[in-house]
Parts: structure tokens; sequence; C-alpha cells
């Protein structure tokens, strides 16, 4: 890009690791934030270099699991161990010259290791502390260890994901994981342009937990303010706005959401069942649910008619439709390509990675993809950057503390 990225002067130091925090800090590496992840140099580092079952063939050992290459592009890694005061006094340096820090700890850590604002606001009055922890930093369960299935089965998500009549079943993707992140990206971001104006930073709060219930979203509001309780739907449907389920084609599944009025004109214009439009069975979207199972057949048997990729090409943008993909057909799918949604980097020995694209550009450009960083890649560019000399290095990693 042309421009500088609307984060190049943003400096992060994250304490992170597996993929919450390391998944809402890439994004603001893909924004052009400086990202400097501190890793522990006597454990391996940020746990998710180790997880497979798959790595990279030919890669240095520290960057070839997938799993890290996921979570980790556009940042930078310092190995230091804040276990020792010695590496605590290195961290307040880099603090001084950051804006924030952002850690996924478990709640009861950040206090122990001196992450919070009560500790590093004495370095430097305009740090912002952004803490994403399981079930937050103080309460009963601030010590409990936290993972993005346990909030899923606890939140509600077993009960409204799969078939009526199965067993509870989860969501596919760590979707707790992912949202929590992006909102403590977002709110790291708020607390910064405050700092900016103000001169002082704070602590900011994110937990697994709360963000799992606020994704409850409408569902929480019909509970809360009509006492209903949602469970799971047949074919993945909406719970009240049909057509918007699976339905079945000559040779396979088609997912339609005729969330409008005009949506459903349409799709009965569209599959040669214009009546159906007027029928008093499915005038409007009340009389369509109390007779969903009716519809449904009707639908099942009218799209059988044809294939899948048929019907795909008669609904192009008149009906909003979506054929069923597997991961692979999701990443195969031509429209990703025409979308350049697939970008490549060179993890360090020059092997190239191919990871999903950034969801964000800027018009037509995407945002860069840099490499994932080895272990300690960075550690003696930041320090002696921040004027920390060969001997000083060499004495901090004779003493395990880099």
């Amino acid at each position: 890009m042309a421009d500088p990225l609307p984060l190049s002067d943003l400096r992060i130091i994250a304490v992170e690791q597996y993929g919450a925090g390391p998944f809402g800090t890439q994004f603001l590496g893909d924004l052009g934030a400086e990202v400097i992840k501190i890793e522990d140099p006597g454990t391996g580092g940020d746990v998710s270099r180790s997880v497979g079952p798959f790595f990279v063939e030919g890669a240095e050992e520290s960057v070839a699991s997938l799993f890290y290459q996921a979570f980790n592009r556009n940042k930078k890694s310092v190995t230091l161990n804040l276990s020792q005061p010695a590496g605590r006094a290195v961290l307040n340096d880099l603090v001084g010259t950051a804006d924030a820090v952002a850690g996924n700890l478990r709640g009861d850590v950040p206090a122990k290791l001196g992450l919070t604002y009560e500790h590093l606001g004495a370095v430097k009055p305009s740090i912002v502390c952004a803490h994403l922890t399981a079930y937050g930093r103080d309460g009963p369960r601030a010590a409990w260890p936290g993972y993005d299935f346990l909030m899923q089965a606890e939140a509600g998500y077993f009960a409204v994901t799969g078939e009526p009549g199965t067993p509870p079943a989860r969501m596919g993707l760590s979707i707790v994981d992912y949202m929590a992140g992006v909102t403590m990206g977002l709110a790291l971001l708020a607390a910064v342009h405050q700092a900016r104006k103000t001169g002082r930073g704070r602590d900011v709060d994110i937990s697994l937990f709360d963000t799992a219930l606020s994704n409850l979203a409408y569902h929480s509001a019909w509970y809360l303010g009509a006492g209903h309780n949602e469970g799971r739907q047949p074919r993945s449907a909406h719970p009240s706005l049909t057509p918007c389920q699976l339905y079945r084609t000559a040779d396979g599944w088609i997912y339609l959401m005729c969330n409008k009025e005009k949506f459903w004109r349409a799709l009965c214009a569209a599959i040669g069942r214009d009546a159906w439009a007027d029928d008093p069975r499915f005038l409007t979207f009340k009389e369509r649910r109390a007779n969903r199972e009716v519809l449904t057949a009707l639908l099942d048997e009218a799209l059988s008619e044809r294939t899948t990729a048929d019907w795909m090409d008669s609904f192009a943008g008149s009906v909003p439709a979506a054929p069923l993909r597997d991961v692979a057909g999701a990443l195969d799918n031509p429209f990703v390509s025409q979308r350049d949604g697939i970008q490549t980097a060179q993890a360090p020995g020059g092997v190239p990675v191919r990871t999903v694209a950034s969801p964000i550009s800027f018009g037509n450009d995407r945002l860069p993809a840099g490499p994932a960083p080895a272990l300690g890649a960075d550690t003696d560019a930041v320090l002696s950057a921040i004027g920390y000399d060969a001997a000083r290095l060499k004495r901090l990693r004779d003493d395990g503390i880099i």
C-alpha cells in the first residue's frame, strides 16, 4: 500500500498465547501496529508453536506449526522470562516505549506478573493494559482456567446448535475465542485513543465468559424480555423467519435466506411457483412460520428438480442463497480467488505459507501479510533499539532472562 497503515504509530507489547489473544492482536498487526510478542525462552514460547498435527515441511521448527501460523502474522517475537525480576525490569523498559500491553492470561496472573495498570502506570502513566481472561480478574472464578468450548457449554451455545433430538453440540469454530480477541482489540484502541488525549491509561478487561453471553444477542433479549428459551431448529433454520434453512436439491443441499418479504416472492418466481406468493398459508413470515413443515416439504420437492449449482446460477443476485461446502470447498471456491482471499508469506527459512487474508481492506488493497516470527527472532533488534548494548544482551542471555 502506498499510504502508511492506520496503526503504524502504535506499539503493543503482547504477553499472549494460543488463540484468543493472538487472534485479536493479529488484526492490530495487520493494520500496521508493531505487535511484540513476549515469550518465555525456557518453555518454547507460545504454546501454539507446538500445536499439531500439521506442520510446514522445511520451516524453522518454532514456526512450523500451521496452528501457530494462523494467529501470528505481522508480529515480532522477543524472548523474556517474566518470572524473574530482571525480566520484569526489561519489560518495564519496553513499556516505556509502548502504547499498550495486551495479554490473555488466567485472571489471577496479570497482577502476579506486574502487568496491570497499578504496576505499569508508574512506568508510563499513559499505558493501556488490556486483559483477556476466562472469567475476569476478580470474583470467585478469577483463578479458573477457561477455554472456548467451556464457554459455549455454559453460555447456551450447545442448546441452540445442531439438530433437535441429537446430543448437545458445540459450534465447529472457536467463535468465543475469536470474538473475544476482536473485542479486546477494539477496547484497546478505544483506551489508547483516550490515553493520547488525557495522558492517562487504564486497565481494560474482556473475558471469554462475558463475550460468550454477549454473543447471545437477540436470544438473550427474547429470554430476558419475553421469557422465551430458544432451542435448536431443524436444518439449521432461523427460529422465526422462513424460508431460512437448508433445502434439498437434486445433488445435495442449498441454504436459502428469504429474510425480507421481497425475497420470498423472488424465490417463488425463480422456481416457477408464482402462485405460492399469494397462497394464504405463506403470505407473510407469520403464516409461513406456522406452516413451516408444509413449506419445507414443498420447497424440497421443487428444488430437487435441479442441482445446487443450477439453482445458484438462477438465484444469483435475486434470492439470497449459498451452496453447502466443507472447509476444503470453502477455500477452493473460485470466488475466494477472485477476492484475493488467500495470501502467501515467507516463513523463516524461505518456505511459503498460505493463509487466509485479513478481512479488512482499503479500497482494492488487501493488507500485507508478513510472516509469523520465529521464537525470539526480534529480541536483539528490539532491545538494542531501546539502548541495550551487546554486553548487556549477552548477560541477560547467559542468565536465562532472554
